[in-house]
């Protein structure tokens, strides 16, 4: 990881699947030191319980310990109910880095296209947009109709990254895990984050 100076991100976890590349990227950030501000809608939580063995009688902070060690207490994890708009990350005058929806379901997608802003997830990635921070979403979904592809096409027109999860070969992962480090890794470089989650392309091997 960079070792850099530490930072503040949102990361939103929304019900799409692909809970993995959320527990990655989540497990990153907190490993290189940076404060996280967490908002998962409702069937963001589900999704995490079904697909990442995620139990109802832990904490977050507990399950990604178990599933990372220790590395993740370099950094510090603050929750947010998805219903409460009174946070401060849903103000422009807060202090945050960026933000990255991991996975980013289609009606999260079209909800923050059209700037609706309804609940925590949606205002602060209207924020970020609006203060010209990095934006970053996951989407998860397949195939996708022309709906999608237009609020795709909207969102960056508006400053956001658009980052499909569709994970790469090249790097000939050998389990989810490495499947869900390629998503996590391209996620953070473009919160303009260095790391070592995956082998980069350097060329043609010999």
């Amino acid at each position: 990881m960079s070792g850099g100076t530490n930072k503040t991100f949102a990361v939103a976890i929304t019900g799409a699947s692909g809970a993995i590349y959320a527990v990655r990227t989540l497990r990153a950030l907190l490993a290189d030191g940076h404060h996280v501000h967490l908002v998962m809608s409702k069937y963001g939580r589900y999704v995490l319980h079904e697909e990442q063995d995620w139990s109802s009688d832990e904490s977050l902070l507990d399950f990604l310990r178990r599933v990372g060690g220790d590395e993740v207490d370099h950094g510090t994890l603050e929750e947010h109910s998805v219903n409460d708009l009174t946070r401060s990350i849903s103000s422009g005058s807060a202090l945050c880095d960026g933000m990255v929806v991991v996975p980013c379901s289609a009606k999260t997608l079209s909800a923050i296209a059209h700037g609706t802003s309804s609940n925590l997830i949606e205002r602060t990635a209207d924020v970020t947009l609006k203060e010209r921070r990095p934006l970053v979403l996951v989407v998860r979904e397949t195939p996708m109709n022309l709906i999608h592809l237009r609020n795709m096409v909207t969102v960056a027109e508006a400053g956001a990254s658009v980052l499909p999860a569709m994970p790469a070969f090249y790097q000939k992962p050998t389990s989810f895990e490495d499947l869900g480090d390629f998503i996590a890794g391209r996620a953070l470089g473009l919160l303009g984050l260095d790391h070592e989650l995956f082998t980069r392309w350097t060329g043609p091997r010999d």
